[in-house]
């Protein structure tokens, strides 16, 4: 075994319909050389090593810059697997498997001691998910390992809904990439700590709250859309340090539709005369009101998945047309997976207008 799998070269693993089998047995014997594979989920590109080997987890800090106390989500293929890694289980967990998983949501529970503490962030509990995606899944199963995974991008970047976004932040980096083309949701995964007397929602997702409340009853939210203070202890990815950034500074406006268009082109006038050069993240309904050189629509509205999949595609386009600011438009319901972009958005800005 290599002791550390950073490389000089990355290898690339195009797929097609006759070559998934091939690739999987190849991806799969990097893993289990203590190597980094990044692979497409239904959510995002992952960057997924051996989550029981605290060498190959620890290479994956490495790779992104990522920190130490930042915890990984483990990716696992059944059941089974899950009552190796985690311990006194509740019911209400196992109801939210039986209707969510495989699916974008990330169950935290009380950690077997076979789990590192490199995974974990040093953490009693463990934050467990069944990806939704037959790449995820089959590099799973046969490399035979569970996969400490998070995205796959630089440590508080936007995360990579494409293979060419790893291979922008990750080439030379990584061991490999999958290439499984555009991801399907294009935002991480609903995180619920189910080790607390009422469980919490500590990351939003595409599953709401109002979804899981339908299975297990009443739960609550435990995040923040700021980050939390230095000293706090970090129960789930995506809440103390900067996420999603571009290099760009991001401004998100909020509000009704109309005062968010009058105040971006009141904005752009005074870049303008700075010379400051902008780009623009707007809904379709305000994208037909406001004509700038470097826009783009993060779809309807009333549409959030939309937003959701179009968002940091959107940042990661802006940032390579060397804009300096990014503004964003916010007059979409904060509701649902509307919740959930706004979070990551929020995330990213530094500075945050209510108009």
């Amino acid at each position: 075994m290599k002791d550390a799998p950073m490389t000089g070269r990355t290898r690339l693993f195009p797929l097609n319909e006759n070559n998934l089998r091939d690739t999987l047995k190849e991806a799969a014997a990097i893993i289990n050389d203590r190597g980094l594979v990044a692979f497409p989920t239904e959510t995002v590109y992952g960057l997924g090593a051996n989550a029981l080997d605290a060498k190959a987890v620890r290479a994956i800090f490495e790779a992104k810059g990522r920190p130490a106390d930042n915890p990984l989500i483990v990716h696992i293929s059944s059941k089974q697997q899950c009552c190796k890694l985690a311990r006194n289980i509740p019911e209400k967990a196992f109801k939210l498997m039986d209707k969510f998983w495989p699916g974008p949501l990330t169950l935290i529970l009380e950690r077997q001691e076979i789990v590192p503490d490199v995974t974990t962030g040093g953490l009693d509990t463990v934050a467990l998910r069944m990806p939704d995606n037959e790449i995820a899944l089959g590099l799973i199963r046969v490399s035979g390992q569970p996969l400490a995974a998070p995205s796959a991008n630089l440590s508080g970047k936007p995360s990579p809904t494409t293979a060419q976004h790893v291979i922008s932040d990750l080439w030379g980096r990584i061991d490999a990439v999958i290439d499984g083309g555009t991801v399907e949701i294009g935002l991480e995964s609903t995180v619920i700590d189910m080790t607390l007397p009422v469980p919490a929602i500590l990351r939003p997702g595409r599953i709401s709250l109002e979804d899981i409340e339908k299975e297990i009853g009443s739960i609550t939210t435990g995040y923040l859309d700021g980050n939390q203070p230095e000293s706090a202890a970090v129960r789930s990815p995506g809440m103390k340090y900067t996420h999603y950034a571009p290099d760009a500074t991001v401004i998100l406006i909020e509000g009704a539709s109309t005062s968010v268009v009058h105040r971006i082109q009141e904005m752009l006038k005074t870049y303008g005369l700075e010379e400051v050069k902008v780009g623009l993240l707007l809904t379709d309904e305000s994208n037909m009101d406001i004509y700038h050189d470097e826009q783009l629509s993060l779809g309807s509205k009333d549409k959030p998945a939309e937003l959701a999949f179009n968002l940091f595609s959107g940042l990661r386009s802006l940032d390579a047309r060397d804009v300096d600011i990014i503004l964003v438009d916010g007059s979409f319901s904060h509701h649902g997976i509307g919740a959930a972009v706004s979070n990551r958005i929020r995330k990213a800005a530094s500075s945050i207008i209510k108009v």
